[in-house]
């Protein structure tokens, strides 16, 4: 198999069981809110949209991380190649790569925390006024999760 086809193979088995384990965490998470949505108190749809935000910061991080990866390794690799081809002695470029990893790697994990805290906090807020919403059309009379509204 060539190189394409594996990482072609590995992202998508990746995502799969990413996907996979997100579906499963939302599913019990909503269960968990519809048992708790009973009381009058709108805790449950925090705790339940907390939870959602989280998951898919986590599951938008890890989605990031499996992209930025090989693009990291292909900036570091053509930056010490660079920095070879300018004539740089070898212990040189051994400090260089080891000061190059660090620099790379705090910024890739920077930008990953970034994103997925903006990405945890739109979802959190979204999900909590769906769940809200929903709670309160169910309680009203409204959608009842068919075309008919009472």
């Amino acid at each position: 198999m060539s190189k394409r086809r594996t990482w072609v193979c590995l992202f998508v088995s990746v995502y799969t069981i990413l996907i996979s384990l997100s579906w499963n965490l939302l599913k019990s998470v909503l269960s968990w809110y519809q048992f708790q949505s009973s009381s009058s108190s709108a805790w449950p749809a925090l705790y339940a949209s907390v939870l959602l935000g989280l998951s898919f910061g986590l599951l938008s991080m890890a989605a990031a991380l499996a992209l930025a990866v090989p693009a990291t390794l292909v900036t570091w690799i053509t930056v010490l190649v660079l920095l070879a081809f300018c004539g740089k002695p070898r212990h040189t470029l051994v400090v260089e790569g080891k000061k190059l990893t660090a620099e790379i790697t705090g910024l890739v994990a920077k930008v990953l925390i970034k994103e997925g805290n903006v990405v945890a906090a739109i979802c959190a807020v979204v999900a909590y006024f769906a769940l809200v919403r929903s709670k309160h059309n169910n309680e009203g009379g409204g959608y009842q999760g068919s075309t008919i509204i009472h």
